[in-house]
């Protein structure tokens, strides 16, 4: 038999390989997260509170982790590269449509949409790398995936942002629109075809039973729920500190707010750097520590200071990147049996906890302002703090941790 062929670090294939899942990684959560700053507008100009304008972003969120499960599987049967072409593309096409949405009904149905079509990217980007690359090259390349998520939801929300405050939601929309379709096409371009994918072509029967695997496993459903938690916590978080701080006594303009989105840069590197470490440390070791960075950054937010919560929405930023890159990497190492099924539920929770809390966050920010918010993020963050240590007592797998697909007839 036929060694398989892997992605080797330094070669043409892994220099192509990452600068496509970069950019298919910022296209993806530029586009996801391109609404997130514009939701005070929203409110103010569709006449509507916080939780309601919410759904601007949750109602993709929601789609997407729905979209999720059955996205694995139908990457199973027509391949992991041509899904992702069509995913990318499609969200793009999507993206353009949006700023001409007539009214607040007409957006959100965009926006369901949205999240359908971004389901295909996420859903099959961690199991192609873990598929193709080298597992010397895997830990960098998952990290640089991560990487760019963060630049790409710093870069979605920081144009659209600053520039619906000069020239409307609607120009700032587009202006991002355009720049995620040129991205998709150089993805399209560069993507490698893969090699060692096997394409399953499971009945509605194996898929379920593949998903009920996953969840026989000792450590995976922990990494399930640390997803929903740590997401859940991060999107609360980013998503009512724009309605915070447009208030007195801080009375920040959009553009301001926008800005400080440039914070995701450090969650750029920090899940690149994070990656590198837990390959030398251990993720177990490694993943406790980035939970409780998050942690620390969460509740600094509590001082009514803007310099303090600035620096606690970036040392949040370090530690979530850090700790959701650990954790992809991990699942995707250790599902040795439907690794598209086990990466498609971690991501389920991981965008449902960004639907539900973050909605629930809305609510509780109308209520009970900022310490609501904090009932919230805090409270999701504290339990992914008991998550990750019951994650340290967390046993080795008996075997090589290797992929491995299931027989045929599963």
């Amino acid at each position: 038999m036929t060694p398989p062929t892997t992605i080797k670090r330094g070669t043409p294939a892994f220099i192509r390989a990452n600068i496509a899942f970069f950019l298919a990684a910022f296209a993806t959560f530029a586009s996801l997260y391109s609404v997130q700053p514009l939701l005070p507008i929203f409110a103010e100009q569709f006449g509507l509170d916080a939780g309601a304008s919410s759904l601007a972003l949750s109602a993709t969120t929601a789609t997407l982790a729905i979209a999720l499960l059955l996205a694995s599987w139908v990457s199973d049967r027509l391949g992991r590269r041509t899904l992702m072409v069509w995913a990318i593309l499609l969200t793009a096409g999507l993206g353009l449509l949006l700023p001409l949405a007539p009214n607040w009904a007409s957006l959100i149905a965009i926006r369901t949409l949205i999240g359908l079509t971004l389901s295909g990217l996420p859903a099959v980007a961690m199991v192609y790398l873990a598929e193709e690359m080298d597992p010397d090259a895997l830990g960098f390349s998952m990290g640089l995936y991560i990487g760019g998520t963060a630049i790409g939801g710093m870069a979605g929300r920081l144009v659209s942002g600053i520039l619906a405050d000069s020239l409307g939601w609607r120009p700032a929309l587009a202006i991002l629109g355009a720049a995620i379709a040129i991205a998709a096409l150089i993805v399209v371009l560069l993507l490698p075809k893969p090699h060692n994918s096997a394409r399953n072509r499971l009945s509605v029967r194996d898929l379920t039973r593949l998903i009920g695997l996953q969840f026989h496993d000792k450590g995976l459903p922990w990494l399930f729920l640390s997803a929903f938690l740590l997401m859940g916590s991060f999107v609360t978080l980013y998503n009512y500190a724009g309605f915070r701080l447009a208030l007195p006594p801080f009375s920040m303009s959009h553009t301001a707010i926008s800005a400080i989105f440039v914070v995701y840069l450090l969650g750029s590197f920090s899940s690149a750097w994070a990656g590198g470490l837990a390959q030398r440390l251990g993720r177990r070791k490694v993943f406790w520590a980035m939970v409780l960075t998050m942690a620390v950054g969460v509740f600094l937010t509590i001082v009514p200071s803007t310099p303090v919560i600035i620096a606690g929405l970036a040392i949040a930023t370090i530690g979530y990147f850090a700790a959701h890159g650990i954790a992809s990497a991990w699942v995707a190492r250790r599902a040795l049996v439907g690794r598209a099924q086990a990466s498609a539920i971690y991501l389920f929770a991981y965008y449902l906890g960004s639907s539900v809390l973050g909605t629930l966050g809305g609510y509780a920010w109308v209520a009970w302002g900022w310490t609501g918010v904090m009932l919230v993020s805090g409270g999701a963050i504290v339990a992914a703090m008991l998550v990750a240590i019951r994650l340290m007592a967390l046993p080795p797998l008996p075997i090589a941790e290797k992929p491995a697909e299931p027989p045929a007839g599963l």
